[in-house]
């Protein structure tokens, strides 16, 4: 319970100042509350929704979200998320943690250069 809460305040606030990375944090920690990696995958894109949605409101109340990128941008999001959620269930463990980690390392590498 204490794990939950404080992994995802830490979630939050990470989505919340970075515009996003908080699935970075939440899937390490869920997989330490034992949970199976597709759970672990799943739940965090659930908890992330919430906590998106409140930046969201907060940076277009403040005029920070352009509007010519949002609308085009939130609609392929829509449609991947769609893609990607049927997809989970049906690939491998082993295949999803590889994405996951050469999008972690990929992102990393990014952040240094």
């Amino acid at each position: 319970m204490l794990l939950s809460l404080f992994g995802g305040a830490a979630v939050g606030a990470v989505n919340g100042l970075f515009g996003g990375g908080g699935g970075m944090i939440a899937v390490p920690v869920l997989k330490a509350a034992k949970k199976s990696t597709h759970q672990a995958h799943a739940t965090a894109i659930a908890v992330i929704f919430p906590a998106s949605l409140v930046s969201a409101v907060v940076y277009l109340l403040h005029g920070l979200v352009p509007m010519d990128i949002f609308l085009p941008a939130a609609c392929g999001v829509l449609l991947g998320g769609m893609f990607g959620a049927r997809l989970l269930p049906r690939l491998p463990v082993r295949i999803v943690t590889l994405i996951f980690a050469a999008f972690m390392l990929a992102a990393g590498v990014r952040m240094l250069f």
